[in-house]
């Protein structure tokens, strides 16, 4: 088979290429704002300061250290603000195998977000099931095995239907057939992979219905890539499309506690202001 044979090959089953997005959220917009590395009660309460200072619109955060590193009341409390704002809370699950006792993840990031054996696909349940009782409906998934099971105890009945299982950078999204596979298990927000060109990424949302979400500005474990002039066209393409803001030159501060307060606070506060900026790029652009 010859390059031009297994490109029609693709197009055949789905995966062709394609331009200009019409897909949008379920309000109309084309693109929603994302703060990650949202780690607590405190945190929270800063961003949703700082965007309030700001006139920056939050509609999710996510948190990167995990259900176990919050009690129940920080998660009720978080849940608490998150309502009050009209603003997404979405809590990572369990035990990856970076902190584990592997040696794997230690040398290659691409497996940092696995769940090593039964015993921590069973903690990673135990996480989505108590997150689920506290009120929690968004759920931050870094193994594919996980998120195969979650999507069936949806489908059974045992979670529930509107729960957001939204994939982490972790799990590698660099192609179309691999945004396919992830929402037939039960992906219902794609994380893709940060260094994607802009056709590749109109490629992923041809082949997928749910929202994509994409780091603008990309953490230095994840890359580094300062992308805001690429914003409009990320939202042409790949619309409905939440906009991420990491950080370059950022500490890595999972996982968060006490002794990083102040420090994951006052990273919140930045990816707020990064969010200002893209948000005036696209308000350039609709004024043309």
């Amino acid at each position: 088979m010859n390059l031009r044979e297994a490109r029609a090959l693709l197009a055949d089953r789905g995966f062709a290429g394609a331009g200009e997005s019409a897909r949008r959220f379920g309000d109309g917009s084309a693109y929603k704002v994302e703060i990650p590395s949202c780690e607590g009660p405190r945190v929270l309460a800063a961003v949703l300061e700082e965007a309030s200072r700001r006139g920056v619109t939050v509609h999710r955060v996510s948190q990167g250290s995990g259900v176990m590193m919050l009690t129940d009341g920080e998660i009720e409390e978080m849940l608490s603000l998150g309502s009050a704002a009209g603003v997404e809370v979405c809590l990572f699950l369990g035990p990856r195998a970076a902190w584990d006792t592997g040696g794997q993840a230690k040398v290659s990031a691409a497996v940092g977000g696995v769940a090593r054996g039964n015993e921590m696909v069973a903690a990673s349940l135990c996480d989505a099931f108590r997150a689920v009782e506290l009120g929690v409906r968004s759920l931050l998934v870094g193994d594919l095995g996980v998120l195969e099971l979650l999507g069936l105890l949806k489908k059974e009945g045992s979670l529930p239907s509107d729960l957001v299982l939204k994939t982490s950078v972790l799990m590698p999204l660099a192609n179309a057939p691999t945004g396919a596979l992830y929402e037939r298990l039960g992906a219902t927000s794609l994380n893709v992979s940060t260094d994607l060109p802009l056709p590749v990424l109109a490629e992923i949302r041809a082949a997928t219905s749910v929202p994509i979400d994409m780091y603008i500005e990309v953490p230095d474990d994840q890359g580094g890539h300062v992308r805001f002039y690429d914003v409009p066209e990320v939202v042409r393409v790949a619309a409905p499309v939440y906009l991420k803001m990491g950080l370059r030159n950022a500490p890595n501060i999972y996982p968060a506690g006490l002794h990083l307060a102040a420090t994951a606070e006052a990273l919140g506060r930045e990816r707020v202001r990064r969010a200002e900026l893209i948000l005036r790029l696209l308000a350039e652009q609709d004024e043309e």
